[in-house]
């Protein structure tokens, strides 16, 4: 009788073991698309990414960069000060009202042939914010002039 209870409870963990491992892979398979890495212009321009990878690339928008293209698209540099990207926004929206140049941006897309086509983009919300991921990259690169704790 012994030898039952403890082969049943062997049985339960090894079940229960079991669940766990598939439970984890199955949301490891479901957030596998929602995870865009971040990285700075520099970043790009050393390692570049593997062809149709989505990531999110942050700094500042270069000064006198911003050109219309057609229709809602239009393009523009981000530069971390050592390094510049550019950039051709494909999304179906206009851009945020704060984007412009010198201010803090992350833009999502794919790089291709030299050009980040992003099809999203999002902007600083005021005068002080910056995305912490910008201002790591920046501090990274020694070229962060902003206020410490923003």
């Amino acid at each position: 009788m012994r030898g039952l209870k403890k082969q049943r409870r062997i049985q339960v963990i090894a079940l229960a073991l079991v669940c766990l491992i598939g439970a984890t892979g199955l949301i490891g398979f479901a957030l596998r698309d929602g995870i865009n890495l971040f990285r700075s212009p520099t970043q790009v321009v050393e390692t570049a990414p593997a062809p149709g990878e989505v990531f999110r690339l942050g700094g500042l928008v270069a000064q006198g960069s911003i050109r219309q293209g057609e229709g809602v698209h239009f393009y523009f540099d981000i530069t971390d000060g050592a390094n510049t990207v550019a950039v051709k926004y494909v999304g179906t929206d206009l851009p945020p009202d704060l984007f412009e140049e010198g201010q803090g941006t992350i833009a999502t897309g794919r790089f291709s042939d030299g050009l980040f086509e992003a099809t999203e983009i999002l902007a600083k919300h005021d005068e002080t914010y910056m995305p912490k991921e910008v201002i790591d990259a920046l501090k990274e690169q020694g070229v962060y002039q902003g206020a410490e704790g923003s």
